[in-house]
């Protein structure tokens, strides 16, 4: 297997101590659980998603395990502007707050709370399980363009994480890439649903939810290679990386760094895991393996 040299690395204008990070969603509530991660190997952690209103979520059942992935519709829970208080010992880590809105003007608001505070910022333009937020507007480029300068603009590292629920992704990034983001985040979960045939129901308390794990890693390895192929700034690849063989592949692609989620939920350790089979100080440079498969 292709091994990589160690080493810090600076992506979209945060500095990370490897190029593993914890995604949205996992782990990501608390500065507690956040520090165990950073401590577990992760490069870079972050945060769960931050609105500008509390949010309860949806009614359960809201995560259900699949034989291939998991299959959620949390709806967006946060505890909104308190969560800055939650994570100011971290202020000196490799933390990033993902943020919502519904419009740019809240996404400034909610960017606004952690300017200063933390290593920067990912906005949440991709959710496909929550009414008026997430891919709700991430679908529309000139939305996605506006929220994404209505917080680049104050100088903080900006990334945007994009819907792969859309015909063309590079439309999307490109949007993001003119409103001043530094970093695409690609992708979210897609959009999907079960349903039980023993209840006649489907298995979610929402009915769709997001589809994550290792059953979405090829459609991200797509995206991530159609938009190294469009877009001029740093990609984050996400979607199902639960090896150093996937994290590898994800950069051929084109990703400067991975984000992990769904791995976390069936090894808390797949963090340290991952770095013992990627890292070796006579590997390859990042710069040899990053965006190698395009010809």
């Amino acid at each position: 297997m292709v091994s990589i040299r160690p080493g810090p690395v600076t992506v979209g204008g945060v500095a990370l101590d490897n190029h593993l990070l914890l995604a949205a969603g996992i782990l990501g509530t608390t500065a507690s659980s956040l520090s165990r991660v950073l401590l577990s190997g992760a490069g870079g952690v972050v945060t769960k998603s931050i609105g500008p209103h509390p949010k309860d979520g949806h009614a359960g059942p809201c995560l259900v395990v699949l034989e291939k992935g998991i299959l959620n519709a949390m709806g967006l829970p946060n505890p909104s502007k308190e969560f800055v208080d939650e994570i100011t010992s971290l202020a000196k880590k490799p933390v990033i707050v993902s943020i919502f809105g519904s419009n740019p003007d809240e996404f400034a608001l909610v960017g606004s709370w952690f300017a200063g505070k933390v290593a920067g910022i990912e906005l949440n333009l991709s959710c496909p399980h929550a009414e008026g937020y997430g891919s709700a507007i991430g679908t529309d480029p000139a939305l996605v363009e506006a929220c994404t300068r209505a917080v680049s603009k104050s100088g903080i590292a900006t990334w945007v994480k994009l819907t792969p629920n859309v015909t063309d992704i590079t439309a999307i990034g490109k949007a993001a890439e003119r409103g001043g983001a530094r970093a695409i985040v690609a992708i979210n979960t897609i959009k999907a649903m079960r349903i039980s045939t023993g209840m006649k129901c489907p298995v979610l308390g929402n009915r769709y939810g997001g589809l994550s794990g290792s059953a979405v890693f090829p459609i991200a390895v797509r995206c991530v290679y159609e938009l190294y192929e469009t877009c001029k700034i740093p990609i984050i690849g996400c979607g199902g990386v639960a090896t150093a063989d996937n994290v590898v592949e994800m950069m051929m692609a084109g990703a400067s760094a991975v984000e992990i989620g769904s791995a976390v939920y069936h090894d808390v350790k797949v963090f340290e895991t991952i770095q013992a089979d990627l890292y070796r100080k006579d590997g390859l440079t990042p710069e040899e393996i990053i965006g190698c498969a395009h010809g």
